[in-house]
């Protein structure tokens, strides 16, 4: 079904970019049952790195102020020991005033989306966080490292390839550094799956099955139903999260997928699709089995090993994550993730180190998901090739 709003070229205008993004950003991941207050504590008592001074901690900012800059990342910038908010980019005017007032963001560090360049004359700036609809990745990390920023972008990275190859390229040749927003990777339960998977702690890991996935709202102008702005329905979304849940557990590289999509409500999900199945084959012959919908509400991963299962159910979440295996409860705590992550790349730009989930994991990604879509629109296993440097290895944490 074609919507107003899009140009001659198939995209969407700015004005319609931001006439979306104010109607919301981002699906409920809630952390039901636990307080903000224990996530705080249990972040300071996590994280081992020395609280700096505000003069001397690197400055952050967000572009685009929807649900998860509002409500998660804006907050966790008070949390942290290393960087803090300090400036934003906004289309919505009232945003801009409501959050200069809240935050104390100086006017010089407030822009839109027509000045956004002239961030490069601001050295009040040193990180900027992307946090807009997928397609709009890839322009505004480009745009962001040429102004001479160290960049961060939400998954997914991009929408294609091609746009992935090309932020990764940019940030090299302006010498900035590149992460992408994998909070995971920092959180207690998710490096708790690939210390036992890694490590082989229940024997080699046999098999795996993962979901991810909620339901969406009855509401046509929702970005994400849009697939010239999301690039894809809940594998780009949800799945993404199981994807890599698989990859960092076992510590290897899948070698193809097979996969099917499944819509049921076609008048709803006319250009993305409602359910997606697919399978990941790993070296000697472990299969990762997975699931992401839009229809329905899951949150697991499970590792079933030769002398026993680990697993995290719900798994993906923003808090009240848990995890169980065959000997007992995980019995860990829930912290922060957002600021462990921001922290982590604030320390990383301070001592010259790559990111833990550099741009390239980001486009090891976007190659999975366009390969699952392949697989799924042709009905045929799809073979993989992608850069053993984009592990995450247990042995590498800090």
């Amino acid at each position: 079904m074609s919507r107003s709003g899009k140009d001659e070229h198939g995209g969407y205008s700015r004005k319609e970019f931001l006439k979306r993004l104010s109607m919301g950003f981002g699906a409920a991941m809630a952390f039901p049952g636990y307080s903000s207050i224990r996530r705080l504590a249990e972040y300071r008592r996590l994280s081992n790195l020395p609280e700096l001074p505000d003069d001397k901690k690197l400055n952050y900012a967000l572009v685009g102020l929807g649900y998860y800059a509002t409500n998660l990342l804006a907050p966790a910038l008070q949390e942290t020991k290393l960087c803090k908010l300090n400036g934003i980019v906004t289309g919505t005017p009232s945003k801009a005033v409501r959050w200069k007032e809240k935050y104390g963001i100086p006017d010089k560090n407030i822009y839109n989306y027509d000045n956004y360049d002239q961030i490069a004359n601001n050295p009040d700036i040193d990180v900027i966080y992307i946090v807009l609809p997928n397609s709009m990745h890839a322009e505004y990390t480009i745009r962001g490292a040429e102004a001479g920023k160290h960049m961060i972008s939400e998954k997914p990275m991009a929408t294609s390839v091609e746009d992935a190859q090309a932020m990764v390229d940019a940030c090299k040749k302006n010498n900035r550094k590149f992460s992408v927003g994998y909070r995971l990777h920092f959180e207690p339960h998710n490096k708790r799956m690939m210390e036992l998977g890694q490590k082989e702690m229940f024997g080699p890991v046999q098999s795996i099955k993962g979901g991810n996935g909620f339901h969406i709202a009855d509401d046509p102008t929702k970005w994400r139903l849009d697939k010239q702005m999301a690039g894809g329905g809940p594998l780009m979304d949800m799945g993404i999260y199981v994807v890599q849940g698989a990859i960092y557990t076992l510590g290897k590289l899948p070698l193809s997928v097979t996969a099917r999509t499944e819509v049921n409500h076609p008048k709803k999900f006319d250009e993305v699709e409602e359910n997606i199945y697919w399978k990941m084959e790993f070296p000697d012959g472990v299969v990762a089995d997975c699931e992401s919908s839009y229809a329905r509400g899951m949150s697991y991963i499970r590792a079933n090993a030769r002398d026993g299962y680990f697993k995290l159910e719900p798994a993906f979440g923003y808090g009240g994550l848990k995890g169980e295996t065959s000997k007992g409860p995980m019995n860990l705590p829930n912290v922060n993730q957002q600021a462990l992550q921001m922290d982590a790349f604030a320390d990383c730009i301070m001592n010259d180190r790559e990111s833990r989930v550099p741009g390239i994991m980001g486009l090891r990604d976007v190659k999975i998901l366009m390969a699952i879509y392949e697989a799924a629109n042709k009905g045929e296993r799809v073979k993989l090739d992608l850069n053993p440097e984009t592990l995450d290895k247990v042995e590498d944490w800090s």
